[in-house]
């Protein structure tokens, strides 16, 4: 049976008004910590239904500052959610800060996922799927059983060139980093990277899983894409999946969440996929999920990587 893995990538909503060039001072506490109050139960409940594991991405700093986030991973680890690393600071900028701070970072994420699971992460995601030499060299020498940051998906690439292009006219610049071209060249099956340059293959310790794209064109099938496109769009593109042995669905907070949460007006403008009532959204999910469950072995990236390792 093929496997397929859920994860949830937990950035909090400062990290989206940085992507969009707007003043985090727009958040009341309440809206700072939205994603880990509202939207990891409603995954959790999502996951439950489904009868099926996932894996959470949390960031550390949050973990740190926020006692509903750190609580809300322990339950979720308790519960049999794998909790991995999404970094310390969610630094859009993390592969351009040289080795030793690259490794600083991980390690604090570390700590304080320790700290609040009390397990340390065996997975990681870059901030913004961003992935270098440095960077995968501190998740060697970490001893991480997986990456999962390769996102070859041309269309998403050259959306999020042109929004950062249009932010940077307006002079109201994004935070976020556009990756080398290099990304829309790796794999879209899990390969061993090539440790000096990990978007290609070649026989480094640290698995990578990549998101899931699409044969052909690499559409990105990720939670975005996947509860505001067309039904009929996205089975097509489900379809195209079938003779692939893994299937890695990611997702992020917000894919659960809509302007009714208390999120300001001036970041749904920006994040149209805002707009989407959760409902519907949460709907979409559950039919989603369903097919995953139906046709794959649903299962944690960690316990997929373990299992996929020995091919590789």
């Amino acid at each position: 049976m093929r496997l397929a893995s859920i994860s949830v990538d937990l950035d909090s909503l400062p990290h989206y008004c940085r992507i969009h060039g707007l003043p985090e001072s727009l958040l009341d506490a309440r809206a700072r910590s939205l994603v880990h109050a509202v939207a990891v139960p409603r995954f959790r409940e999502l996951l439950d239904a489904l009868g099926a594991p996932g894996t959470f991405f949390a960031i550390g700093e949050d973990l740190e500052s926020d006692a509903v986030a750190s609580a809300g991973m322990r339950a979720a680890h308790d519960a049999g959610i794998e909790v991995a690393s999404h970094s310390h600071a969610h630094d859009y900028a993390l592969t351009r800060r040289g080795p030793a701070a690259i490794l600083e970072d991980l390690r604090r994420a570390d700590a304080a996922i320790l700290a609040a699971t009390g397990a340390r992460p065996e997975g990681f995601r870059a901030p913004g799927y961003t992935l270098n030499a440095d960077l995968y060299a501190a998740t060697v020498e970490l001893g991480y059983r997986y990456g999962s940051s390769a996102f070859p998906a041309a269309p998403y690439y050259a959306a999020k060139a042109a929004v950062m292009g249009a932010l940077s006219l307006r002079g109201r610049p994004s935070r976020s980093v556009l990756d080398t071209p290099g990304v829309l060249l790796a794999p879209r099956k899990p390969y061993r990277p090539d440790p000096a340059r990990p978007y290609r293959r070649g026989t480094g310790p640290v698995l990578e899983l990549p998101m899931a794209v699409t044969p052909a064109l690499r559409f990105p099938f990720i939670g975005t894409f996947a509860t505001t496109l067309p039904l009929r769009t996205l089975r097509g593109a489900w379809r195209s999946f079938r003779r692939d042995a893994f299937f890695n669905f990611e997702l992020h907070g917000v894919d659960v969440l809509d302007a009714t949460d208390g999120i300001p007006d001036v970041l749904v403008r920006q994040q149209r996929d805002l707009r989407v009532s959760a409902s519907q959204k949460l709907a979409r999910l559950r039919e989603i999920f369903g097919w995953l469950k139906s046709e794959c072995d649903v299962v944690t990236l960690r316990d997929a990587a373990g299992r996929l390792s020995a091919t590789l």
